[in-house]
């Protein structure tokens, strides 16, 4: 499977442990291999195989915030 790279928007992130809480969550879905979210812009690039929106998305609402794709 080729490795793809996921651009996403994360409403909510305010302060590192935001941040950090946001990528904790996507880095644990199966297949993801990397995971970077700036917190000025909300912007989180997610890569891996077969990344999945929806995965993304419930990773994300675990942490407690909202995305965009």
């Amino acid at each position: 499977m080729a490795t793809i790279t996921k651009n996403y928007t994360v409403d909510g992130m305010t302060c590192e442990h935001c941040k950090a809480s946001v990528e904790e969550e996507i880095g644990e879905i199966v297949g993801v291999t990397s995971v970077e979210a700036e917190l000025a812009t909300g912007r989180v690039t997610v890569t891996g195989e077969d990344v999945q929106d929806d995965a993304v998305a419930d990773a994300v609402t675990e942490a407690g915030y909202s995305v965009r794709a």
